[in-house]
């Protein structure tokens, strides 16, 4: 992954960080290719770019397989999301301003080693992937094995078990869908444990349905797909009430007016850099380096706070 300023490749165990720790993983990341961008165009345009494939001398199979499958994926993820704007009653076509014509998708292949592999057992933990939500409308998640290990949180802040299921696909919504939505469509809060030891690795190969990176936070909090009628959000409100009138939530919502990303392929360049900071450090310095002043003044700003 760090041979290219895409963030797509291969990365290797345990140097992906979330919620500030290290992600016991390895993972191939893919996505809809696109050739690469002129050296006029945003800098987020990096993310858009060709593929590092295995080589097909070990896997010939490999580049066909996941290129279809990302194909379908990409028709099925609109479509499921037109079912949903016609589930709040909103138009079907609700979504579309934000899908690209040749809208890029990704992918990741991932294997999640058992902590005996690791030697995380008392030492690295089992953290396979921390408490994060995904970031645009949907994603689309293939449990390939047998493990246990992917969690939910609820409105009450219990952590979930999510078991895999054959023939099932895990879908969670992403935090875009939650600003489209006014809130009505909750992000999914979740994250992964590691197989206990001897259990041998999980894989899993999650799907995340892209929106077009031009779209500014301006358009979304204030033009966005349309209202939502007032009858489906007081169906929100009232779970919320329910549940004392709040959500106890591990991990924040982000995608908002006001940060340092104006459009969702800025918040997304920036959120590429913070997991992997090691591509962060060879191709964008500039953006880790503010990242971490930003972690530092939030940690001070917590320290005083508990002072």
């Amino acid at each position: 992954m760090k041979n290219a300023p895409s963030f797509l490749g291969y990365s290797r165990l345990s140097a992906e960080i979330t919620a500030g720790a290290i992600d016991h993983r390895e993972q191939i990341d893919l996505s809809t290719e696109h050739p690469l961008p002129g050296p006029d165009a945003p800098r987020y345009y990096n993310l858009l770019a060709p593929n590092q494939w295995p080589s097909p001398e070990v896997l010939p199979d490999f580049r066909p397989v996941f290129t279809e499958y990302m194909k379908r994926m990409g028709e099925i993820s609109i479509y499921f999301t037109s079912l949903i704007a016609e589930a709040i009653e909103l138009p079907s076509g609700a979504f579309n301003k934000y899908f690209d014509a040749d809208q890029q998708h990704k992918l990741k292949i991932v294997k999640y080693p058992d902590v005996g592999e690791l030697g995380a057992e008392g030492k690295g933990g089992n953290q396979g992937v921390g408490p994060h939500k995904d970031s645009m409308l949907t994603s689309y998640l293939l449990q390939a094995t047998h493990h246990r290990g992917l969690q939910v949180q609820n409105m009450r802040g219990e952590w979930i078990d999510c078991p895999p299921i054959d023939g099932t696909l895990v879908v969670a919504i992403g935090q875009g869908l939650e600003a489209l939505t006014q809130g009505v469509c909750v992000s999914t809060t979740h994250r992964v444990l590691s197989p206990a030891a001897g259990e041998g690795p999980r894989f899993s190969i999650p799907f995340f349905q892209g929106v077009s990176g031009d779209a500014s936070f301006e358009d979304l909090e204030t033009v966005g797909v349309g209202q939502v009628p007032e009858h489906v959000r007081e169906q929100r409100r009232a779970v919320l009430e329910r549940n004392g009138g709040r959500r106890l939530d591990d991990v924040e919502f982000t995608f908002r007016r006001g940060g340092a990303a104006r459009t969702l392929g800025e918040a997304t360049l920036r959120n590429r850099v913070k997991s992997h900071p090691d591509v962060g450090e060879r191709w964008y310095p500039d953006i880790l380096e503010s990242l971490r002043a930003e972690q530092q003044q939030k940690a001070g700003n917590v320290g005083v706070a508990a002072a």
